[in-house]
């Protein structure tokens, strides 16, 4: 039977001689891809880093964790995979192109991020990175329209607001840590508030400079001068550490000596004492034996010492006469001289 020319198709199939399968065998097919399509749409994978949310007719349902699980087969049931457990990464004011051990940057510059304004009236531009994690996949998928926006957007709104708090040598210098600190904490509040389902796990300033060539020279001296201006006082307060122990030490030695002494003298003063009240007493008992005795005594703690001593004698015709002295054996006694013929 050939066509008439209206429809193409109804002709093509009216004129090709397609043998005609049974009503049995074209049921057969129907149940095999039927349940071909539900074993397909039935099942789902979970990666250990991902989190499923599964929709019904829309409309959110549950989450499911890594692992193999079934939903509703021919679309009732939709699944959607979020990457919850993996670490991800934002770059404001530059760009990398390639990362790895030798990582490229790009060469364009994005002044609309980086460039602000600190609080003593200057422009810094500022160079930071926000690592984050998906924490609320719901909040993520359904909460906010676009959650990657808006976290780029409440990025530069923390970072402007801070910035704008401290003064440039600030933000350049010393106090770079704590800007850092008070932007995660405002982003995070910020996030919350616009339901992104996002948690802020760090933020860190990659580069902040001045943004003429002219002012980032003599910036970069005023930061060598800080870090100078530290070295200085580490050295001083190691040398002070150093120092000032050996001095202590040195005092309390001397003091420590000093009251020795001290202790020393003052008992010999009063054993001197002592001993001359002692005598007093003797010396008032016996006057005469008393200087004597301190005579005898005296001459014999001088004499062991003098070398050599002669005598004076009225009675001899030569009053001066040489003292024997025994210590030197008997080789060496003196020769008295002579009386005139």
């Amino acid at each position: 039977m050939r066509g008439n020319g209206d429809d193409p198709v109804r002709d093509f199939l009216q004129d090709a001689n397609f043998p005609r399968l049974p009503r049995g065998v074209m049921f057969g097919i129907v149940i095999v891809l039927v349940g071909l399509s539900m074993l397909l749409t039935v099942f789902y994978q979970v990666e250990a880093d991902e989190v499923a949310v599964v929709q019904r007719f829309g409309r959110y349902q549950r989450q499911t964790d890594p692992g193999l699980h079934f939903k509703w087969p021919f679309g009732l049931e939709t699944v959607t995979k979020v990457k919850a457990q993996r670490v991800l990464k934002e770059e404001f004011g530059f760009r990398t192109e390639q990362a790895g051990v030798r990582t490229r940057f790009s060469n364009r510059s994005y002044p609309e991020e980086s460039l602000m304004l600190t609080g003593d009236l200057n422009v810094a531009d500022v160079k930071w990175i926000v690592q984050y994690r998906i924490s609320d996949p719901v909040k993520y998928l359904f909460g906010n329209r676009n959650p990657r926006k808006a976290l780029m957007d409440a990025s530069q709104i923390a970072m402007r607001t801070t910035v704008g708090d401290y003064t440039v040598t600030e933000v350049l210098t010393e106090r770079r840590l704590e800007v850092a600190n008070e932007v995660q904490q405002r982003l995070q509040t910020l996030l919350d508030l616009y339901d992104t389902g996002l948690r802020v796990v760090t933020v860190k300033m990659q580069n902040v400079t001045p943004p003429s060539d002219q002012v980032k020279a003599a910036f970069n001296e005023v930061n060598e001068a800080q870090q100078e201006k530290e070295r200085k006082i580490n050295d001083a307060r190691k040398k002070y550490n150093e120092q000032v122990p050996l001095a202590r030490g040195e005092a309390e030695r001397t003091i420590a000596q000093a009251e020795g002494a001290q202790i020393n003298r003052v008992n010999r003063a009063k054993g001197d004492v002592a001993r001359f009240t002692a005598l007093l007493t003797e010396y008032t008992k016996a006057p005469d034996v008393t200087r004597r005795r301190l005579y005898l005594e005296t001459m014999r703690a001088i004499l062991p010492s003098v070398g050599q001593m002669y005598i004076f004698d009225q009675e001899q015709s030569s009053s001066l006469l040489p003292f024997l002295d025994l210590k030197r054996g008997g080789g060496g006694l003196p020769i008295a001289p002579q009386k005139e013929q």
